[in-house]
């Protein structure tokens, strides 16, 4: 299973959670937890942090339905 299909498939069964970090940024930028869902459904890794502080992490770049541009 690649990192990609890892990642969608936790957050299809809704294994993952929010840093305060990107829920203050959510907040900020109004971007919902449905947008973020269908941003990782259809988006692609475009960065990899496989030595992240906190361990490995990275950024999925994609979009909602309504064809608005998320970074994840």
């Amino acid at each position: 299973m690649t990192t990609i299909e890892l990642i969608r498939s936790k957050v299809r069964t809704n294994r993952f959670e929010f840093s305060k970090h990107a829920l203050d940024r959510s907040i900020l930028r109004q971007i919902t937890v449905s947008e973020v869902r269908e941003c990782i459904e259809q988006g692609d890794i475009i960065e990899d942090y496989p030595d992240d502080f906190y361990g490995p992490s990275c950024l999925i770049f994609g979009y909602t339905r309504q064809k608005r541009p998320i970074h994840v």
